[in-house]
């Protein structure tokens, strides 16, 4: 017995793990993430060259639709109006928009490197909401506009007078700033643990929150206030402005009228159809609900496609829109 106790004094210590402690991760380990994998469409690897090449000429087609939009209302003496002056902001702001998504995806479809730093996630994040809560703001100045010039027309150059279009731009570019960087740095002074890849092809609130640790409930119910304030609030003022304009238009004698009135509203509204329907599929529906392929769907119809059509929808249905592109041509 006594050989046997020595024996056991020269043997090496080794500390019992303990269960908890094994399963549960560090706080150093919750720390160590410094960048993420954006897997955008790696599931489909046979179709990487078609995905690139379809992006870019959608990117290419944003940009040149928009960038025209933008000129026109700045060149042609006959676009000198409010409405045109919020639809050039409405073009830079969509170019800004879909460039803070679809340039990082196609370099990461080009080069197959998905990773993103934790900063550089953070930066997109916060200038994907910055511009997305701008254009819902935009959306309803230009209602507003709209509201103006069908129900109260005489007071119409003397309420949308250019310094009250300037007001109106400049806020709503800025008014979400302190927001979008607050609820960026909320959420990304979380903790994150396991693993770091981000089942989308951009930073989004959604897909990086599943990747924090601990309870993100507060963080949940931020990300609900914020949607509600940016994207609800805006289109149910849409919603009411629209409500009364076409209650205006109704009661105009001809049917000549009606239809001219129709005609500078339908492009408008068609848009905020668009944008606002995905939107608040994609941010207000029951968290239970979000699948990681539907999401992906819906992020690519209100950064990608809505920004393709927008122009479109503007120079169809808008006569004085396609009189100066067609004397842009003509030059």
């Amino acid at each position: 017995m006594a050989k046997l106790r020595v024996h056991l004094q020269q043997l090496p210590f080794a500390p019992v793990p303990v269960l908890s402690q094994k399963n549960k991760p560090s706080q150093d380990n919750l720390t160590e993430i410094i960048e993420f994998v954006l897997l955008g469409f790696a599931d489909m690897p046979h179709l990487q060259w078609f995905l690139f090449g379809l992006f870019l000429i959608i990117y290419i087609i944003i940009l040149m639709s928009n960038s025209t939009i933008f000129l026109i209302t700045k060149m042609d003496p006959a676009l000198q109006s409010p409405m045109y002056f919020f639809l050039a902001n409405f073009s830079f702001l969509e170019i800004c928009y879909v460039s803070t998504t679809l340039t990082r995806m196609l370099i990461n479809i080009g080069t197959q490197r998905r990773r993103i730093s934790l900063v550089a996630c953070a930066t997109q994040m916060c200038f994907f909401l910055l511009f997305g809560g701008t254009e819902c703001l935009l959306l309803a100045v230009m209602a507003y506009d709209r509201y103006v010039a069908i129900c109260d027309p005489l007071d119409y150059p003397l309420v949308m007078n250019p310094r009250v279009c300037i007001q109106l731009v400049t806020g709503s570019w800025i008014i979400g700033i302190p927001v979008v960087i607050g609820q960026t740095y909320q959420i990304f002074s979380l903790p994150f643990c396991g693993s770091k890849q981000i089942n989308h092809y951009f930073c989004d609130i959604p897909p990086v929150l599943k990747l924090a640790c601990g309870d993100t409930f507060v963080n949940e119910m931020l990300v609900y206030t914020v949607a509600v304030l940016f994207v609800m609030v805006p289109f149910l003022w849409i919603l009411g402005s629209y409500s009364k304009i076409i209650s205006i238009i109704l009661k105009l004698p001809l049917a000549t009228s009606q239809a001219k009135a129709f005609s500078t509203c339908s492009s408008h509204l068609m848009v905020v159809v668009l944008f606002f329907g995905s939107a608040i599929i994609a941010y207000l529906r029951p968290n239970t609900r979000h699948s990681e392929g539907t999401d992906k769907m819906l992020s690519l119809f209100y950064t990608i496609l809505t920004p393709m059509f927008n122009p479109m929808i503007y120079c169809v249905r808008n006569k004085d829109v396609i009189m100066a592109l067609r004397k842009l041509l003509c030059k």
